[in-house]
């Protein structure tokens, strides 16, 4: 059961008992706070017993001499001076994993060698709560008591300036919220959270000013949507059309749009799975998951922009009413789609859904998250996720946002000869092009529906879900695209 972290910020800690955490770079004489809790020395001595010398993340974890003011003293290595955001990230991730059977803890965050800012301090904390982060609602046996850390830990962050970190700790725990919604989304059961549930979860973002709208398949029929349809027709569960809005910017401006994948569980449909492995699937909506999660923290921080999120969510299930290999479907642009292979049913949500959003709302770009195909993972693995875009400018904004929160994209090649392979003999285009370069084709799909608009197709299948566990995330389900299109927002759409 993971611990909730009441985080505040001060000039001083009070300390009875407890656990102290001090930070320490590898050309600093002695960690932030040491003449606070540690007057006899203790911790130089230790630190030379167990040869610990800062080297990034590192933590030297001592048991308080008697007489001291706290019971506990952890130093955490922060290697070299020169740290990142996602260095602060990580240290904060590292802290937090420290912190066991405690209800109190002070951090002194001050370090000597480093001029540390109040945005540091908050980003520290950030990392505090990513990896305070379980999902364990349906264990009923958690553990044994002694390994079971505090529902509650008041965390007392000391730095110079409390009240500005204080403020920027504010967005901070709007990100958090916002990737940890995600989460939550990828990892809940398939049984529990199906199309109408989760477009619920999406309409409980009115409670933070987001206006939430949702089509049922009577609406998403009128208006044409049949190649989202036909992969939600074999599933006993009606599909669902979530439209989130978030109107922090003028009202003359233009929206941006983000458009996510929300299949709840695929099968493959008629072209089923193979059986190993496929309870993973539950986690084929990481798009919908992340786009959520961004309108979460969009609204939670107040940003100062128009943005639009839709989500379509379907179940690909194989019944006696499925579409076949071989159907042919009606697009709500009016293009025609020869259906090759029912488990390439992710594209067939998008398209309707980017038709949808470009249609009705004109952005001024649309950037669709997908856990799409397989390829992707073969080529990239789970350290990038893969980008392809019809515009360069967007694609280096991404690529930026990217490499600042460690949400890594590697942009993938466009072309003429990759689209020719998705042309069908009796259709406008068929949904699969093959196995070779099948990350591209499934993209140049999507390119179809999109028109001129500025756009980018993130396939997020190597990294919103099962990717490597780290200092800020022990989720199967990562959050992953949350951190990336906030920084995206941040640093080139608000007012």
């Amino acid at each position: 059961m993971s611990a909730k972290f009441e985080i505040s910020f001060s000039k001083s800690a009070k300390l009875n008992g407890g656990l102290a955490i001090l930070l320490k770079t590898i050309d600093a004489d002695s960690p932030a706070g040491a003449e606070t809790v540690d007057p006899a020395g203790v911790i130089a001595k230790a630190a030379r017993i167990a040869r610990f010398s800062a080297k990034s993340m590192s933590a030297l974890d001592i048991v308080a001499p008697e007489g001291a003011s706290v019971e506990r003293i952890v130093v955490i290595g922060l290697g070299k001076a020169g740290l990142t955001t996602h260095d602060w990230l990580k240290a904060g991730g590292t802290a937090a994993a420290r912190i066991k059977n405690t209800d109190k803890a002070a951090v002194f965050i001050d370090v000597p060698a480093l001029e540390t800012s109040a945005r540091e301090a908050a980003d520290f904390a950030l990392g505090m709560l990513l990896r305070a982060y379980s999902f364990d609602t349906y264990k009923t046996k958690k553990g044994d008591d002694e390994e079971k850390p505090a529902k509650s830990v008041k965390v007392t962050i000391v730095t110079a300036d409390p009240a500005a970190a204080k403020k920027a700790f504010a967005d901070s725990e709007a990100i958090a919220g916002g990737v940890n919604l995600a989460r939550d989304l990828v990892n809940e059961p398939p049984n529990v959270l199906g199309p109408v549930e989760f477009a619920a979860k999406a309409k409980e973002l009115e409670k933070l000013g987001v206006e939430v709208e949702i089509l049922t398949e009577k609406e998403m029929r009128r208006l044409g949507m049949g190649a989202l349809l036909g992969v939600a027709q074999g599933s006993v569960r009606p599909p669902r059309l979530a439209v989130m809005q978030w109107k922090g910017g003028k009202g003359k401006d233009r929206p941006i749009a983000f458009i996510g994948k929300g299949v709840v569980f695929d099968t493959g449909g008629i072209s089923i799975k193979p059986a190993a492995g496929m309870e993973d699937m539950k986690g084929d909506m990481g798009g919908a998951a992340a786009v959520t999660g961004l309108m979460h923290v969009l609204a939670s921080r107040n940003a100062a922009v128009n943005a639009i999120g839709i989500i379509g969510l379907v179940e690909n299930m194989p019944d006696g009413n499925a579409q076949r290999p071989g159907d042919i479907v009606t697009s709500m642009s009016g293009q025609t789609i020869e259906v090759i292979n029912t488990d390439a049913e992710g594209r067939l949500v998008l398209c309707d859904a980017l038709w949808y959003c470009n249609d009705r709302f004109n952005p001024r770009f649309m950037i669709n998250l997908a856990t799409l195909t397989g390829a992707i993972v073969v080529a990239l693995g789970n350290v990038h996720a893969g980008l392809f875009s019809n515009d360069d400018q967007l694609s280096a904004q991404l690529t930026a946002a990217g490499l600042s929160t460690n949400e890594k994209l590697w942009r993938m090649p466009l072309g003429k000869d990759y689209d020719k392979l998705i042309d069908s003999k009796f259709a406008d285009m068929k949904n699969s092009g093959g196995r070779q370069a099948g990350s591209i084709t499934a993209a140049h799909f999507l390119k179809r529906f999109v028109q001129d608009t500025p756009w980018a197709h993130l396939d997020i299948a190597g990294t919103a879900m099962g990717s490597p566990q780290d200092e800020i995330n022990q989720s199967w389900g990562s959050g992953f695209g949350v951190r990336l299109l906030d920084e995206l927002v941040r640093a080139h759409y608000e007012a």
